[in-house]
């Protein structure tokens, strides 16, 4: 189990709560992920900048995992950093994503994993705006986007009370 936030049946953001890992063969992947999306999200990929198709999205709405669902990036956060990659300044919740040193390519960089599913996501450094001087910099195709109209549709099942009825957002 990991904790993370999820949206409820009226589209609120709540938790931090239980949520099952989400752990698949490599074959189920495969089946579940374009081509693109398998490379980048299970293999720590990187499409090519200035190409992805949610760099240029300004819709509201938000930005969840490819690979599991999981809300991870607000349209409020996001900005244009020039780089060539959707870029923002904070996670939807800090819960759900997870921080690691990456040494690969000579570089010394943090990747960024989604804490559900652990796919690769992109990589964070310390040169974006206020208020967090952060910048989430992310492969289109680690993400999927939900207009904010649309919220409510991407209810999670471990936003559920026992009985039934949706978290009113309490804290567990």
């Amino acid at each position: 189990m990991v904790q993370v936030r999820v949206f409820n049946n009226a589209g609120q953001l709540v938790g931090p709560m239980d949520s099952p890992k989400l752990t698949l063969g490599d074959d189920e992947w495969r089946r579940r992920l374009t081509p693109e999306q398998y490379r980048i999200l299970r293999s720590s990929g990187t499409e090519r900048p200035f190409c992805g198709t949610l760099l240029d999205n300004k819709k509201p709405g938000v930005y969840c995992c490819a690979g599991c669902g999981l809300p991870l990036f607000s349209s409020d956060t996001k900005f244009n950093s020039g780089t060539g990659w959707p870029s923002y300044f904070q996670p939807i919740a800090p819960e759900n994503v997870v921080e690691r040193a990456d040494h690969s390519h000579g570089m010394v960089r943090v990747e960024i994993n989604c804490t559900r599913c652990d796919g690769h996501l992109g990589h964070v450094f310390p040169d974006g705006p206020r208020p967090t001087g952060l910048r989430y910099c992310l492969n289109s195709e680690s993400l999927k986007f939900t207009p904010s109209e649309e919220v409510a549709s991407l209810a999670d099942p471990a936003a559920q009370t026992k009985d039934g009825r949706s978290d009113g957002g309490t804290e567990r």
